[in-house]
C-alpha cells in the first residue's frame, strides 16, 4: 500500500497554516484525494463529531479498519465501537502508530500535538471531505450546499429516495430519526452529501447535481469577506457536472448571483421559491404546530400540496421544495417523494422537542447565524408559542462570529419575549479580549428584566426556570453544547413549578 504523503500542495504547508484562513479555502480544490484502496487503516481525530462519525460509519461499511479519538465517552462513541471502530478517550500521537491515514477537520488547531505528529509523518493526512470523497469514489454525488438549510434538505432528499425504493449512500450533519443514522453506504448509484463551504471543503466534491439554498456572509475567518465566499461558490459551480442540474433559491440574492454566474458558464440552472420568476413556485406556506404545509408548482412537478411533519417555518418549506425538485430530477416518483414527508419525524437538533416540564415546553435548534435565529424564532412564535412567552437561550459560537455579528444577533434575539445569552462557545478559537456573550446581550433592545447574560454554563437551567411560567416556550440555540442543557432545563422548570404550587 502506498504511504505517499499528501502534503505537497499550497495551503498544506506549515507556513500556510499560519496564514489567514483563506489559504485553506484556496487549497481545497487542489487537495489530493487518494483511491479508497490506498487509505489502509484510518485514524479520525474527533471521531464522534457529526461529520466525522458519518465518515467513520461509511468507512466501516466499506470494510476498512477505523480508529479515532475523542475527549469523552458518549452514545456516539459507543455506537461506533459497536460497529467495530477503536475509539480512544483522550488524544495522543501514539494513536497514529497503527494508522496509514489521518483524518482531520479545520476545526482542529494545527498546533495540537496529535495533529502535528500526523503532519510530520509520511502518512496520508486528509481533510474529512477528501476522505469522504475517497469513500464514495464509485457513487454519483448529489451535493447540498448553502449557508443555511443543508442538513434539513439533505435529510428530506434521503427520506424521499428511500421511500421511492432507492438505497442512496448519504452523509448528514445530524441523525435522522427514521433510521437513527447520520450516514449509510447504500447499494444505489448515488450519494447525497452536505457540501460544506465553511473552509472550502465543498471544493473537494465533483457533484453530478447540486443545490445552493442561499449564500450569506459567514465563516469570514476563512473567506475574508463576502466576495471571498462568492469566489468559493463560483469554484464550486465549476465542479458540477456540465450536464447536471444546478438548483438555486430564487428568493435569496446570493443564490441568484451564483445562478447568473452558472448560466453564463452554460450550466443547466433551475430556480425555486416564492419569487414570481422562480421556475418552481412555492405558495401558500402555512406553519402549523407540528408541520409546514405549502403548494409547489412547476415543470415536472405539476401542482401539488405538500406537508412536511416535524419541521416548521417558511425556510423549511423552501428546503423541502429543493429536495423535491432534486428527487424528480433523479427520476424518482414525485408523488411518493412528497408523500413520504407527511410522517417525517425530524433531524437531531433541528427544532427538536425535549418535552415539557411544569407546563413549559423545551425545544432545541442548531441555529447559530443571525438569519437562522430569525427564521427559528419567527416560526416558533407563529406556530408554537400561542399565548405563552417565547424564551430564547442562545450560546454564541466562536469569538470571531460573535464580534462580527453582535448587532445582528441582538436584533434577532429581540423576536423573543425573554432573551438569555450564554458565554461564547470557543470551538477552535482563542479568546478575543472584550468579546463575550455580553457583547450581544448589551445590544438587545428589550425591556429591563427580560435580557439576561449568564456566563456560567451550569447556572443556565436555574435562570430559565426562574423566569419561565406554565404555557411558555423555551428554545435553545447554538453550535456548541447548549443542547445538553435541554433536559435539565425541562426538569428544573418542573421542579420550580412544583415549588410554586
Amino acid at each position: 500500500m502506498s504511504t505517499r504523503p499528501t502534503r505537497d500542495h499550497e495551503g498544506d504547508r506549515p507556513e500556510d497554516w499560519a496564514a489567514p484562513g483563506a489559504a485553506l479555502v484556496r487549497s481545497a480544490a487542489t487537495d489530493v484525494i487518494p483511491p479508497l484502496a490506498d487509505l489502509g487503516r484510518v485514524h479520525i481525530m474527533g471521531i464522534a463529531g457529526s461529520g466525522m462519525s458519518a465518515l467513520a460509519r461509511i468507512l466501516l461499511e466499506r470494510g476498512l479498519e477505523v480508529s479515532g479519538c475523542e475527549a469523552r465517552d458518549s452514545l456516539t462513541v459507543a455506537g461506533l465501537r459497536a460497529l467495530g471502530a477503536t475509539v480512544h478517550i483522550g488524544h495522543s500521537p501514539a494513536h497514529l502508530d497503527d494508522a496509514d491515514t489521518f483524518v482531520y477537520t479545520t476545526a482542529i488547531n494545527p498546533k495540537h500535538e496529535e495533529f502535528a505528529a500526523a503532519r510530520a509523518s509520511d502518512k496520508h493526512v486528509l481533510r474529512r471531505a477528501a476522505a469522504l470523497a475517497a469513500a464514495l469514489e464509485d457513487r454519483r454525488c448529489i451535493a447540498i450546499a448553502g449557508t443555511h438549510g443543508k442538513t434539513s434538505t439533505t435529510s428530506l432528499l434521503v427520506v424521499a429516495a428511500q421511500a421511492c425504493g432507492a438505497d442512496p449512500s448519504f452523509a448528514i450533519g445530524g441523525n435522522l430519526y427514521e433510521t437513527g443514522k447520520n450516514a449509510h453506504l447504500g447499494t444505489g448509484p448515488f450519494a447525497v452529501v452536505e457540501a460544506d463551504e465553511s473552509d472550502g471543503s465543498f471544493l473537494l466534491t465533483r457533484p453530478a447535481a447540486a443545490v445552493i439554498t442561499n449564500i450569506e456572509a459567514d465563516h469570514l475567518e476563512n473567506h475574508g469577506d463576502l466576495e471571498g465566499i462568492f469566489r468559493a461558490f463560483e469554484m464550486f459551480v465549476d465542479r458540477v457536472d456540465p450536464e447536471g442540474l444546478l438548483l438555486t433559491c430564487a428568493d435569496d440574492p446570493g443564490a441568484r448571483r451564483i445562478a447568473d454566474y452558472a448560466r453564463a458558464q452554460g450550466r443547466r440552472v433551475r430556480t425555486y421559491g416564492e419569487a414570481p420568476d422562480a421556475d418552481i413556485r412555492v405558495d401558500d406556506i402555512v406553519t402549523r404546530s407540528d408541520a409546514v404545509e405549502f403548494t409547489v408548482a412547476g415543470e415536472g412537478l405539476g401542482e401539488r400540496r405538500v406537508r412536511v411533519g416535524a419541521l416548521i417555518g417558511r425556510h423549511m418549506a423552501l428546503n423541502a421544495t429543493a429536495a423535491l425538485v432534486l428527487a424528480a430530477d433523479l427520476g424518482l416518483d414525485a408523488d411518493v417523494a412528497a408523500g413520504s414527508w407527511a410522517g417525517f419525524t425530524g433531524v437531531h437538533r433541528r427544532f427538536e422537542s425535549h418535552g415539557e416540564g411544569g407546563g413549559v415546553r423545551v425545544f432545541d435548534d442548531y441555529a447559530h447565524h443571525p438569519t437562522e435565529i430569525v427564521a427559528s424564532l419567527t416560526a416558533a412564535k407563529q406556530a408554537l408559542a400561542g399565548t405563552g412567552r417565547l424564551i430564547a437561550v442562545f450560546q454564541p459560537g466562536t469569538y470571531s462570529r460573535t464580534q462580527t455579528f453582535a448587532q445582528e444577533f441582538a436584533t434577532a434575539m429581540q423576536i423573543a419575549d425573554i432573551a438569555i445569552v450564554m458565554d461564547v462557545f470557543p470551538a477552535r478559537e482563542e479568546p478575543i479580549p472584550g468579546v463575550t456573550g455580553a457583547t450581544i446581550s448589551d445590544l438587545i433592545e428589550l425591556p429591563a428584566g427580560v435580557v439576561v447574560y449568564e456566563p456560567r454554563y451550569e447556572a443556565v437551567p436555574e435562570r430559565v426556570a426562574a423566569l419561565a411560567r406554565p404555557g411558555d416556550l423555551v428554545v435553545t440555540m447554538g453550535i456548541g453544547n447548549v443542547y445538553l442543557l435541554c433536559d435539565v432545563i425541562r426538569d428544573e422548570c418542573a421542579r420550580a413549578a412544583q415549588e410554586r404550587s
